[in-house]
Parts: structure tokens; sequence; C-alpha cells
């Protein structure tokens, strides 16, 4: 089970609209494909998701530093060296969404290899997740229209809202749109993506405080560390930490600092073997935790939902998992289906799921 080679492949799909938030604006899925190969001839696959505006990491980026620095430190360990691995990986500063496609994709080798579900190796707390679904900047009317086409299609109801605009009426009213149209028949929170200052995002709140939200989620910048905690303290509902709290020291830091309520994880930047310590530590806190997206494809999708099907704490609540109805196309040999609001995730080998190698050529952008 050694590894014998590391690849990371820049790929480009267009989405159907641009996806819009307060930390920036994408056009495409710019993604790259990380592949690790072994000496028994089986290959794990994963998806890093570049996220400029918010881990400053880019694609050709992404490729670099797999390539130059963190794929040459690994050769010849094994499958189950994940601590020297990642104590390798670590030499490296930043990079997480890199560091995480290697680590996620060496779980998908360790799970082909044994022929066990990654889910399964886990812990394999259930085969389903409820799926939340992330709404983007627009009017309020087409907000309404895209939530009743993902009721209609899909079964979802559960939906994240961005927030963070100027002046905070504009999201106000448009959260406000959305409960008037469903009542209760939807659940709602909000995400601000650190767009708003701690007392912008306390006036929003508070013009919200009728609206029955589940959660607010990193309304204003995790630096503002007195005027965060002060926010967090005179909010009534769950204040989520997500670009906050990466790591397990940060989680720590934000919980016992005031500064958070609740975790989102991510395996998109912390892996599967990071996105566990995340866990163990929220659960040992008693922290509620959602599963987040980073804007992920299917191949990243089906890595946050084996994951958070694994274990009691991350199946709670509804997960991310759905950015990817956003894509023109994909890379799986068989679509990802999302009916009735929840999402089956595979249990054969690894993460469960095929790459197709006519789409990865049509689409990738080294050749």
């Amino acid at each position: 089970m050694k590894i014998t080679k590391v690849e990371a492949i820049p790929f480009a799909i267009p989405y159907q609209k641009p996806l819009r938030f307060a930390s920036g604006e994408v056009h495409a899925a710019e993604h790259v494909l990380v592949r690790v190969h072994t000496s028994d001839g089986v290959v794990g696959v994963a998806e890093a998701t570049p996220r400029p505006f918010t881990y400053g990491e880019t694609q050709p980026g992404i490729v670099a530093v797999i390539e130059q620095i963190l794929a040459p430190q690994l050769l010849g360990l094994t499958l189950l060296q994940r601590e020297a691995v990642w104590s390798r990986l670590h030499r490296t500063v930043g990079n997480p969404a890199a560091k995480s496609a290697i680590d996620i994709a060496l779980w998908d080798a360790l799970g082909r290899t044994l022929d066990q579900s990654v889910n399964g190796l886990l812990g394999g707390f259930t085969d389903r997740m409820r799926v939340c679904h992330m709404v983007g900047f627009e009017e309020p009317a087409r907000m309404v229209a895209e939530v009743e086409r993902m009721i209609d299609a899909h079964g979802i109801r559960t939906f994240k809202v961005k927030v963070g605009r100027k002046p905070v009426t504009l999201d106000t009213a448009a959260v406000r749109a959305l409960r008037n149209r469903f009542g209760d028949e939807i659940e709602l929170y909000v995400d601000g993506n650190r767009g708003w200052s701690a007392s912008e995002a306390l006036k929003a709140m508070r013009e919200m405080a009728d609206l029955g939200l589940t959660f607010a989620e990193e309304l204003c910048p995790a630096d503002d560390v007195i005027s965060r905690r002060w926010l967090v303290s005179k909010l009534d509902i769950p204040f989520i930490a997500d670009e906050s709290a990466t790591t397990p020291s940060e989680v720590t830091r934000e919980v016992l600092s005031g500064a958070a309520t609740t975790v989102s994880i991510k395996c998109a930047r912390t892996g599967i073997t990071q996105s566990q310590r995340v866990h163990d530590l929220a659960e040992g806190l008693g922290l509620e935790v959602v599963m987040g997206n980073q804007v992920d494809g299917q191949l990243g999708t089906a890595c946050t939902a084996a994951f958070g099907a694994a274990f009691r704490l991350t199946s709670e609540r509804p997960g991310e998992l759905s950015n990817f109805l956003d894509m023109s196309d994909d890379l799986l040999t068989q679509p990802l289906v999302i009916d009735d609001g929840e999402f089956v995730i595979g249990l054969g080998p690894g993460i469960a799921v095929e790459i197709d190698e006519e789409k990865l050529t049509r689409y990738r952008l080294d050749r």
C-alpha cells in the first residue's frame, strides 16, 4: 500500500449561473482532481476546491504546491501512515485545500484497497443525510423561485441564505420574503461570509428576530476579536464558526472565548483525518455541528456525505450537499441524486464514486 505517485489535474466546469456571496463570486468550478497511486495498483481520488477570497489558494497554486512540494514528501509512505503524512504536509504553511485533497484521496485509496467504504471505516452510523441548499445573492423573487424549484425537484426543506450585503436591508428583506412565502414549511439560517461589521450584523439579526432562524454563520470577520464576542453574546440563536475555525485549535479558541457556539466541518479544508479531530473535539465540548460545503463538485460532495453520515453528531443536522446542482456538468460516471430532501451515500469501496475519463479529458486544462 505504498504511495508511488500523486497527480494534480486542473479542470474547469461552468456554473449554470454565477455563485455570489459576500467574500466573492465564481463563474466556474475551477478545481483540481487529485489522484494518489499505490504500489498495489489502486488509485484514490479527491477534489481540491480553491477559494482565493477565503484561504488564498488558486487552482495553479494548488497544482504547483502538490507537484513541487507536497507529493515528493509522501512517496514511499503507506496508506496507514496518516500521522506521518499529516506531519509532512504541515511542514508547508497554509494550502488547506491541497492538503485536504491528498488526505481524502489517501482514505479513498485505503477503502478501495480493503474493499470497504470510507463511511464504514469511519463509523458507519447511517447511509443517508438530510440536505441543506445554499441560496446566493439575488433579488427576493428569484430567491423564492430557487427555493420553490429545490422543494419541487429534490424535496429539500432546509436553506442557508447568503447575507452580508450593505445596506443590511437588502438581505433582511430577502430572508423575510422567503419566510413569508414558505412559512414553517422550510428551515432557514443565514451565512454572512464575514461581510458585515458586528454592529451591522446585530442590526440585521434584530430585524430578522421574528423569522425563526436556526443559525447565524460567520457574520463578521474573525479578527474582529472583541466585537465578535460582543455580537455572539447578544444573539439568542447559535452562532456557527466556519472560516474562523478551520483547525482543532481554532475551534477551541473560538468556542472557549465566546466567539462561537457551533462549528462547521468542511472536508475540503480539513480532509478526513483533521475533520475527525474537529468532530471529536466538538463532541467533547458538547457542540452542535453542521457539515459545510466549499462549493464542491460531486466528488467533494460524496466525500462530505460519507464523512457526515459516519457519525451521529454530524448526521443530526442537514448537510450542505447540493451545490453541485448549480454546475452544468460533472466528472462522475453516475451523477449524485438528492431525493425527498435526502442524500443516500454509496457504500462501495472508498468514497464509492468513479471518475468518467471522457469527461475528465473534456474539462481538464493541462492538455
